[in-house]
């Protein structure tokens, strides 16, 4: 259905991440979507090539979960999270604890993969007090994106993301990217650069590894263009938090739920963290929701500190563990189980890497980085103005800067997939 915009005012909304002068002279609204696609305000169809933001790997406007959240707003809107509940959050939790690894048995409900990252900042504060551990400094890496609150921002590699915003948390060690400008056009994990997950070490020899409480990575780094971990470079991030104390955080707010195969990038990469935080795929895209999961030993430690009757981790929001929320996980869960939405993902991964990487040699091209079902597609300069003219040839996709990245549904079929391929190169030749 067309939307006219002109009867409605644009001006008060503070739009986030986006040009806002920009857009409103002429903007890209949507009105409608279902399955991979979305309808325009002026009627046009757009395909969906990122899943929203990594988001919903299911299809849009999922008649199941919408089921599910409509029955659940029947029964109660709002239950306090802070010492009450209601049962859809004890459900939620424990089926995400069977999908997760094994000692994963506790989950803590947030709202947005923001909120995943604050909290589990908090919660290795927490574990190292209980330890009776000074530990400081956190080790994260440049171009990591660990969302937008000041937890995040700090452990932020991206510059943009921090240059607005000086008064960040301190002592946070940064360790290299592992994009290699020699090497271009790589698949799955390079073989190449296992020696950069040394940075760690060297942070140890230089601050003393008691001092350092966790080391935060993105097992692939996404919202900067899919920067797949040089093979043996998890592993070896494991051996050095295990050799001094240190707590290994994966931030799974884009590769968790299939995204770059297993369940999980811990799974996938053979790796397991201390602790996770997910978000994203949770609900997939229909509610805000993020969780962090944790052992049982990094869960017991902070618990069996606390004195009978007291609060054990004080900390939480004001909707956490919403009911919609967990009615729209348990629904999106279920879908990924019973459409096995984990093995299509990985069966149409071929064939979607295989469509990306016959664009490497357009002149518009710099470098192409994929695995599983995302890609990062990088362009010699105009990543902005290709977003825009993808969207009126009918594509949407994600963009950092010059780089756009490609992660599309798990319901998608090789004819979709052929739609998006021949949208982006149609668009990249109309900017060559």
């Amino acid at each position: 259905m067309a939307f006219d915009v002109k009867t409605n005012s644009l001006a008060e909304y503070w739009m986030p991440f986006t040009d806002n002068k920009g857009f409103k002279e002429n903007p890209r609204l949507i009105t409608q979507a279902s399955g991979v696609y979305m309808t325009d305000h002026k009627g046009g169809t757009v395909i969906d090539g990122s899943s929203g933001l990594f988001c919903s790997p299911a299809g849009h406007c999922h008649p199941k979960i919408i089921e599910a959240v409509h029955d659940a707003m029947q029964m109660t809107t709002y239950v306090s999270p802070f010492g009450s509940s209601h049962p859809l959050s004890f459900a939620l939790a424990e089926k995400l604890s069977r999908l997760l690894p094994e000692d994963f048995n506790h989950v803590f409900s947030v709202n947005s993969g923001s909120e995943a990252v604050d909290t589990a900042l908090k919660m290795v504060m927490a574990y190292h007090s209980a330890m009776g551990n000074d530990r400081t400094r956190f080790v994260s890496r440049e171009r990591a994106y660990h969302g937008v609150n000041i937890g995040g921002v700090s452990l932020s590699g991206l510059v943009n993301n921090r240059k607005s915003f000086p008064a960040v948390m301190p002592n946070i060690v940064m360790m290299r990217h592992t994009w290699n400008a020699d090497e271009l056009m790589v698949r799955g994990q390079p073989q190449t650069g296992v020696e950069l997950a040394e940075d760690l070490q060297r942070a140890v020899d230089t601050f003393g590894g008691q001092t350092i409480a966790a080391c935060f990575v993105e097992p692939v780094a996404g919202s900067t263009g899919i920067l797949a971990p040089p093979v043996g470079y998890l592993e070896r991030l494991r051996q050095i938090c295990d050799e001094n104390g240190i707590l290994l955080v994966f931030d799974e707010v884009i590769t968790g739920f299939g995204r770059i195969g297993g369940k999980f990038a811990a799974d996938a990469f053979g790796v397991t963290p201390d602790i996770m935080t997910m978000a994203k795929a949770l609900t997939n895209g229909s509610i805000p929701m993020g969780a962090v999961a944790t052992t049982d030993h990094i869960h017991d430690v902070i618990s069996d500190k606390s004195a009978p009757g007291a609060i054990e981790f004080f900390h939480g929001y004001t909707y956490s563990g919403h009911p919609a929320a967990c009615a729209a996980g348990l629904a999106a869960l279920s879908i990924y189980e019973d459409d096995d939405l984990y093995g299509r993902a990985a069966d149409m991964s071929p064939y979607f890497l295989d469509s990306v990487y016959q664009l490497k040699d357009h002149p518009m091209v710099k470098d192409i980085r994929g695995i599983g079902m995302a890609a990062g597609v990088e362009l010699i300069g105009k990543g902005a103005q290709a977003q825009i003219d993808l969207f009126w040839n009918g594509m949407h996709v994600k963009f950092t800067g010059d780089c756009g990245i490609l992660s599309p549904m798990f319901i998608s079929e090789k004819a979709h997939i052929d739609e998006m391929m021949e949208k982006l190169k149609k668009t990249l030749d109309g900017l060559a």
